[in-house]
């Protein structure tokens, strides 16, 4: 798990609760808990305490190495890495729901893992989330998981399924969308020809935008080409962002062509107009002709926002 620069905002900030500190910075995640996570794991002898998040704000890297290594691929233990993003959301739910106990029935998944799980016929995506450490299979003891699947919905913080038989929640950082295991559709392939292709900034707040880093998910056929300008729109204007290359990436005609593994799939923001917007809006990436298969022309992040220092 890369380690995220230091937290250096104030601002109104996620709900979390029971903070260090009053003085304590907002968290840069909508939905973030109090910095604390605890789980149980659901195939080894283990369980998970850890302060993953400062009082200053910054992360904890032995905290966040704890982690990776909790949420393993459960099959050949391979580690990968784990959205901060998630990590924050679990602890949002722990802190606002307060489960009994959580415990992870799978985290991060390996390619190879998952492709054994889908010929074995067990229902996997092709695109899984998990292979990319943005999602999570929880059993959430002492709630009404139903009840607490459907307060998911209300706050679209992310993808959500509730799988009554299986007695646990998938939780992810993908679009907000929403079924049940009858309603999955998870044999159809739905991100086949990057049909679902969609982007993650590393935060949500921001004092500025420059440096942050913009990761393309679900990319499932290559390459695909991003424009290197894009325009954050805000409730209070436009402006337009400029994307360079991260590690893997190539430039193809003007624009960046992702040709890699996921882990080469981010771009960072180098440079920002001057009437860059305060307040929540969202990115709006380009693709590039020619766009394979069902590749979108536009692709939206999550929404942001630009805070006043």
């Amino acid at each position: 798990m890369q380690v995220p620069s230091p937290v250096a905002i104030s601002g109104n900030g996620g709900r979390s609760e029971r903070r260090p500190s009053s003085s304590a910075p907002a968290p840069r995640f909508f939905f973030a808990g109090n910095g604390r996570l605890r789980l149980a794991h659901a195939h080894f002898a283990e369980t998970l305490d850890v302060r993953y998040r400062r009082a200053d704000g910054t992360y904890d890297p032995a905290a966040l190495a704890r982690i990776e290594h909790f949420f393993r691929s459960r099959e050949d233990g391979r580690a990968g890495p784990v959205s901060l993003r998630l990590v924050e959301l679990l602890g949002y739910i722990e802190d606002h729901f307060h489960p009994k106990q959580m415990t992870l029935l799978s985290g991060y998944r390996s390619p190879e893992f998952n492709a054994d799980l889908r010929a074995a016929g067990q229902k996997a995506a092709q695109a899984s989330l998990h292979t990319e450490g943005l999602a999570a299979d929880i059993v959430f003891s002492g709630v009404d998981q139903r009840r607490l699947w459907l307060q998911l919905r209300e706050l679209q913080s992310g993808g959500a399924g509730y799988y009554k038989t299986g007695h646990f929640i998938h939780v992810d950082t993908g679009r907000p969308r929403f079924w049940e295991e009858t309603t999955s559709r998870v044999d159809e392939n739905l991100a086949a020809g990057n049909a679902r292709v969609f982007a993650r900034t590393d935060f949500d707040r921001y004092t500025d935008l420059g440096g942050g880093i913009v990761s393309l998910h679900s990319v499932t056929v290559y390459p695909l080409l991003v424009a290197p300008t894009a325009t954050l729109v805000g409730t209070n204007g436009t402006t337009s962002v400029q994307l360079a290359p991260g590690d893997g990436t190539v430039a193809r005609d003007g624009c960046i062509a992702l040709d890699g593994p996921a882990a080469d799939h981010q771009l960072k923001v180098v440079g920002v107009g001057a009437a860059a917007p305060r307040g929540r809006g969202h990115l709006e990436l380009t693709t590039c002709e020619p766009r394979i298969e069902r590749t979108p022309p536009e692709i939206d992040t999550n929404p942001v926002e630009i805070v006043t220092r």
